[in-house]
């Protein structure tokens, strides 16, 4: 594997290299894991595309777009409800 040089902000290395440090990880690892664990957009459409075929294969049920809408703002007004509290 080669290595790679990435430009970024002195104080967000030294933040990562905390988190790592605190994790028992070089920074060089603690990156690596998290590129592993995280999703590009692609990945997450292509996850979300296979829950809904897999929702409507077990249950049937098949939201519309302007379903999916109205669910996503409800999940959202109840969300910032909460956060306000």
């Amino acid at each position: 594997m080669s290595d790679a040089n990435v430009r970024i902000p002195e104080e967000a290395r030294d933040r990562l290299a905390a988190l790592a440090a605190a994790e028992g990880l070089s920074l060089r690892a603690y990156l690596a894991r998290l590129a592993e664990t995280l999703l590009t957009p692609d990945e997450r459409a292509e996850r979300a595309e296979q829950a809904r075929a897999a929702l409507k294969e077990w249950t049937g049920y098949a939201p519309s777009a302007a379903e999916e809408q109205d669910l996503d703002s409800e999940l959202d007004r109840r969300l910032a409800r909460a956060a306000a509290q």
